[in-house]
């Protein structure tokens, strides 16, 4: 046991002597608030990795650095002001979080993509395409294959 130089005592004594007394319960409680702040930005898959976890966002975020905020066992994202995001924390690694919400909109999402027949392609600098945008099934099953 460590006796210090200036009071001559062991600290342990010290302690239970003049501050165990202080000392309250918690009550349940953490000891102490755990809170974490994270910058992440949005990957082409919608997701942003938080702890080995894949979390889904809004797809028009993709590439978009948002703020994450981990407390009180659950995870927020923001974008700007605005929250986009809120789930608990996931107790496992490798894992999806996926909010279906958020792929509304994306190319594909609902199987093959599919645009109005009447709707022509441009290509930047050239005039609009003669044939018009089909189903990429009917693509799909010209060459006999899928993507």
């Amino acid at each position: 046991m460590r006796i210090h130089g200036t009071t001559g005592e062991p600290l342990i004594a010290r302690f239970a002597r003049d501050e165990v007394h202080r000392l309250k319960p918690l009550g349940g409680r953490p000891s102490f608030g755990l809170l974490r702040e994270l910058a992440r930005v949005v990957g082409n898959d919608c997701a942003v990795e938080i702890d080995a976890n894949n979390s889904s966002v809004l797809w028009r975020l993709i590439g978009e650095r948002v703020a994450v905020t981990i407390a009180a066992g659950e995870v927020r994202i923001r974008h700007g002001v605005h929250q986009v995001v809120v789930h608990k924390l996931s107790e496992g690694r490798r894992l999806q979080i996926v909010d279906s919400a958020h792929l509304n909109g994306v190319a594909g999402r609902d199987g093959a993509v599919c645009r109005p027949a009447n709707v022509t392609a441009t290509v930047p600098g050239s005039s609009p395409l003669p044939w018009p945008l089909r189903p990429f099934a009917e693509y799909e099953a010209a060459i006999g294959g899928s993507f």
